[in-house]
């Protein structure tokens, strides 16, 4: 709830201080071009996957890059449909491949060392560990 409400903060305080400088028409025009771009963009994803699928077959994008290019692309498309200048900015953003290896790069290694700490089974104060000696008796007097 908390990044609803500073994303709405954010695409208010940005979109107030566009508008107030390229005036009501041109805020109307944008908004207007960004959906249609969004729709041609989503409309010819597929066009999209498949150069990334290519590219993916040829070595030359690993699976994990080839998906984080598709999902950006993806999300930038819808977010350019959603009226707002900081939506269409960050969906302007994820169209590009640059952009979107550093944002995927950073939020991977922030995971994987989020993973690191969940799962490591030696940690530091585990109290889940009994330790058992087993001592086999035979009784010899039979």
């Amino acid at each position: 709830m908390i990044y609803f409400l500073v994303y709405l903060f954010l695409e208010i305080l940005v979109s107030v201080e566009i508008s107030s400088a390229i005036g009501p028409f041109w805020t109307f025009v944008e908004v207007i071009v960004s959906a249609i771009a969004g729709l041609l963009l989503l409309t010819n994803f597929r066009y999209t996957f498949f150069e990334n699928m290519r590219a993916m077959t040829e070595g030359e994008i690993t699976p994990e890059t080839f998906q984080n290019q598709n999902m950006a692309a993806l999300i930038g498309a819808l977010l350019l449909i959603v009226p707002g200048f900081l939506t269409d900015i960050i969906g302007i953003l994820l169209q590009f491949g640059v952009f979107t290896n550093l944002l995927a790069t950073k939020i991977a290694r922030k995971q994987r060392k989020k993973s690191n700490i969940d799962t490591n089974p030696f940690q530091e104060g585990d109290t889940d560990v009994i330790d058992v000696e087993i001592i086999d008796h035979h009784d010899d007097r039979r």
